[in-house]
């Protein structure tokens, strides 16, 4: 039974200013499967990159466009980081740098009625899964490796421009019937992209979706939530500056917003763009725009056991009456994988 002892064992932020050539990011605390950078105080694109694709090949969470190979992006995965290229290092511009540890090379998985090569850390409740898409409507079955039911699964077709599809656990009352799109506002719909099924601990199913065409490479990153680690839930706004408070049992490092009952961007916040409260600097899955430093609109307070809404009534963090989900990743994680007390050493 693996302890997490603090964020660095599987997800870290690291922030950094471009020096125009490349340019070895350390601290993290591990060597990631997967990164996600998106520059500040600019409108360049977000780029998401893996090691079960391989470290040259993006994808931009903004934009539905196919997966690219870019080898001025990303030059490695290291062992306390990456190094990073003039592509994501740009002289004087800064950057966020997400970075999750998943299992390292990818094997081969067989609990779905296709096969998918699966890189899963189950500590940690995250995996990368890709696999060889069959026809849309095919109604087949993927392996996740996570050993447990996912929370959240974010998936895109890397084969050709299509939406990326979001499933989370709390986003309505039946989210296997549901969805949602990170490279976009729109709020959930209803639509068979997982036959109207859940998932399950070794399986997720994909059912009908322009982007299941046969022969069509995918990827998806899932997640399982883990008691005093990771987050996965939802609330309803309040409209007020004395906003919901939200229960995750940690005090948060990095946490991502999304509203469901109405058309709202994803909001991304972290605790080193905002090292203390109250946490105003939004960055947008789905826009490409620089860091957003609002003090009326989109603000959160990073409590002991949550985070509280501070924006009066916006939509996209506390609109009065408004559904959300959210997905949130522990500041000093205080429990096992397995969610026993540290003390129990």
């Amino acid at each position: 039974m693996a302890i997490i002892d603090k964020p660095s064992d599987y997800f870290n932020t690291k922030l950094y200013t471009g020096n125009g050539s490349t340019q070895s990011i350390t601290g993290v605390g591990f060597q990631p499967d997967w990164v996600w950078i998106k520059h500040r105080n600019g409108t360049s694109w977000h780029t998401l990159t893996d090691s079960v694709r391989g470290i040259t090949k993006n994808l931009f969470s903004n934009e539905t466009n196919a997966e690219v190979t870019n080898a001025a992006r990303i030059i490695s995965f290291d062992t306390d980081g990456l190094t990073v290229g003039n592509d994501v290092n740009n002289s004087g511009n800064t950057y966020a740098s997400w970075n999750w540890k998943a299992g390292g090379t990818a094997s081969s998985n067989t609990d779905g009625s296709i096969t998918s090569s699966v890189s899963a850390n189950q500590d940690a409740g995250f995996s990368i899964v890709s696999w060889t898409s069959l026809a849309s409507g095919s109604n087949y079955t993927v392996g996740h490796g996570l050993g447990s039911t996912p929370a959240m699964i974010i998936l895109k077709g890397r084969h050709e421009s299509n939406s990326w599809l979001v499933y989370h656990h709390k986003n309505t009352s039946s989210p296997e019937t549901d969805y949602l799109e990170l490279n976009s506002t729109v709020a959930t719909a209803d639509y068979p992209v997982w036959n109207d099924t859940a998932p399950t601990s070794s399986v997720f199913t994909c059912g009908t979706w322009s982007g299941f065409d046969a022969g069509g490479t995918m990827i998806a990153y899932c997640f399982a939530e883990k008691q005093g680690y990771s987050k996965f839930g939802s609330y309803t706004g309040n409209g007020s500056t004395d906003g919901t408070f939200v229960y995750t049992g940690f005090k948060p490092a990095w946490v991502m917003i999304k509203c469901t009952s109405t058309t709202e961007s994803w909001d991304i916040k972290d605790n080193k763009r905002n090292p203390y409260n109250t946490c105003d600097n939004g960055l947008r899955a789905n826009q490409n725009s620089a860091d957003d430093i609002n003090t009326t609109y989109h603000m959160i307070d990073y409590l002991s056991n949550g985070f509280k809404l501070r924006g009066a009534n916006q939509n996209l963090v506390n609109g009065s009456g408004q559904s959300y989900i959210y997905m949130c990743f522990a500041e000093n994680p205080l429990v096992s994988s397995a969610g026993v007390p540290c003390t129990a050493r």
